[in-house]
């Protein structure tokens, strides 16, 4: 079976970029009022970006097409993407618009506000695509989400259908989809939120999931994996629906770990495993992303992932 440290794919991922801005404080304030936090940290997020650093982290190379702002956060975005070795020859900064930035703001509860401004997401064009032809037809994944407009997305799908490129569609943020579009994915990969939005019906239980992903198959999706959090997985198809079991862990924060298996999940399938081993792989490593708070932070490296798949699978 290829082993995805030493035969690594290519994993291009067509998607958003945000900087996250978080401020921890005792109480919001009033209408009008100034007070003092306590701490503040800036991340680097969005799904796409946080699904390459996962590819990259478990082995892949990997190459971003996206679009950032003309302010700061666009040059230090593309510093982190060239920290961790990710290709940004298809990351274009775009004059008069900010970038993608996610202000949030976190009580001592735990509890937060969130507010997301998509700023140069938006703009990710068809044009970006033809541009990314050449890069595009080289990879042996691409990877895409909802937080750039849909007509990219679904222009991405047909490109790869037409060129045989494996594709995953993360339908996330939960949104509704032209599934005859959809359609065009290898694989559709939602949580429960999302497959909710997906199939029109409540996803709160794994017997639901199964009715939704069989739902969605008769809508004309080819295969269906639905992440059920500390559920595991549920991976549905014409040759059946299988329940893929998940790995206990002890959770610090669970922020990211559907872009740490989407990620994970990208690169186990073009390294070669089969779709049940890749699948079970990636639960494990979205599980390990939820020992550690943040996203792109909590992620692990292949030769972590490759410790931890020993001692959970022995």
């Amino acid at each position: 079976m290829p082993d995805p440290l030493t035969k690594p794919p290519h994993i291009v991922v067509v998607g958003s970029a945000n900087a996250d801005l978080t401020t921890f404080t005792d109480r919001f304030p009033r209408p009008g009022e100034t007070v003092f936090a306590q701490r503040f940290d800036l991340g680097f997020g969005g799904k796409g970006a946080n699904q390459a650093v996962a590819a990259r982290l478990c082995g892949a190379r990997v190459s971003m097409v996206a679009r950032l702002g003309e302010d700061l956060f666009g040059p230090a975005t593309i510093a982190n993407f060239r920290a961790r070795d990710i290709d940004v020859s298809h990351v274009r900064i775009t004059p008069g618009v900010s970038s993608g930035v996610a202000p949030i703001f976190v009580e001592p509860s735990g509890q937060n506000r969130i507010l997301v401004i998509k700023g140069a997401n938006d703009c990710l064009q068809l044009a970006d695509v033809d541009n990314a032809a050449d890069l595009l037809q080289t990879a042996d994944c691409i990877v895409v989400q909802l937080e750039i407009p849909l007509e990219t997305v679904y222009y991405t799908l047909r490109f790869a259908r037409r060129h045989g490129i494996r594709t995953i569609l993360n339908p996330a943020p939960a949104q509704p989809l032209d599934l005859e579009a959809a359609a065009d994915a290898d694989y559709v990969v939602p949580n429960e939120t999302e497959a909710e939005a997906l199939g029109d019906m409540p996803v709160r239980d794994p017997d639901q999931a199964r009715a939704c992903a069989q739902r969605l198959l008769e809508r004309g999706l080819r295969r269906v994996i639905i992440t059920l959090g500390a559920n595991g997985a549920l991976c549905a198809a014409d040759d059946g629906i299988r329940h893929i079991a998940p790995f206990a862990v002890d959770a610090v924060d669970t922020t990211g770990a559907g872009d740490a298996f989407i990620g994970s999940f990208a690169v186990f399938l073009a390294s070669g495993y089969a779709e049940s081993a890749a699948i079970a792989r990636a639960n494990l490593y979205a599980a390990l992303s939820t020992l550690a708070v943040g996203t792109q932070k909590s992620f692990v490296t292949a030769e972590r992932f490759a410790s931890e798949w020993e001692r959970f699978s022995t």
